[in-house]
């Protein structure tokens, strides 16, 4: 198990981390874990992406997956690279995590200890990762660090959010500025022709959307205030509801499914409200959030 207990006259933990390997062998989670990838050990260089490692763990195990998205990855001594999406893990403690989230950044090359999973997929991190470097991996990374950008007519220019992976644009609603996004993956001529169609008739989606959250609300935002006002609380109307949410943004599909986000006008003390729905059938779910 990791941890960061250390007997008197010890060097500090993360002195004693790059001198030792990640893994603890004794470990019976790690073997486990360490059993669904190929036994050859690689000196591999990879490319990292958008975000830094992050990590959780289930119900009865002591000890976390931690892991961070690769881009492109090849073994020290071979030409061959291989470009996609990868996902490099190991089992550690949460000061592991903390080590690896220091010492790796978001777009950055790596040099690690590895072994491979069948497909290639999945890589196992077996020490502490060091900065890499490869002229081929860097015109990767310079290339996937630029900006993605397009101009649709009456949306504006939508730019990629790579952290998580969407598009995103700022759009006039109402007088307001919101948030207009969608996921990348989405199919983009659908996605646009529903994101106009929803603009366009802006007055009365907003109208819809409000009064469906109040209906669904409106009782706990009352509840909420009897709780945590020190003096009589004032009764929030179904009006005043529905003035107070303030949007922020809304995601729109290919399929027409929507969802809007709101500020919560203080009403749940700074958590949000979400509505979801879709434009044949209208909101269908409004929850308090965050």
């Amino acid at each position: 198990m990791f941890g960061l207990f250390k007997k008197k006259g010890e060097e500090p933990e993360e002195k004693a981390r790059e001198r030792r390997p990640v893994q603890n062998t004794e470990n019976q989670q790690f073997k486990a874990f360490a059993a669904q990838f190929q036994p050859e050990e690689l000196t591999v260089l990879a490319v990292t992406g958008a975000n830094g490692f992050g990590g959780g763990k289930t119900r009865g195990e002591t000890l976390w997956t931690v892991s961070v998205g690769l881009t492109a990855w090849m073994e020290e001594d071979s030409p061959d690279i291989h470009r996609g999406e990868f996902v490099l893990s190991t089992i550690g403690d949460e000061q592991l995590l903390e080590v690896l989230r220091r010492r790796v950044r978001p777009d950055f090359i790596i040099k690690f200890r590895g072994r491979v999973s069948e497909d290639g997929k999945r890589l196992l991190l077996l020490d502490l990762p060091e900065p890499g470097f490869d002229p081929d991996l860097k015109a990767i990374l310079e290339e996937q660090k630029k900006p993605v950008t397009f101009w649709e007519e009456g949306l504006g220019t939508f730019t990629l959010n790579r952290q998580v992976d969407w598009f995103e644009t700022e759009v006039d609603w109402l007088g307001g500025q919101i948030s207009l996004v969608f996921d990348a993956g989405e199919d983009r001529a659908d996605t646009l022709q529903n994101a106009k169609a929803l603009l366009a008739d802006a007055a009365s989606w907003d109208k819809r959307v409000r009064e469906y959250a109040a209906g669904d609300l409106l009782v706990s935002a009352n509840d909420w205030a009897e709780q945590l006002e020190d003096e009589e609380p004032q009764e929030i109307t179904r009006e005043q509801f529905m003035e107070r949410m303030e949007l922020e943004s809304i995601e729109i599909r290919a399929d027409g499914s929507f969802e809007f986000w709101f500020a919560d006008g203080d009403m749940f003390y700074g958590h949000s409200i979400h509505v979801s729905g879709d434009m044949e059938n209208g909101p269908d779910d409004a929850s308090m959030e965050g």
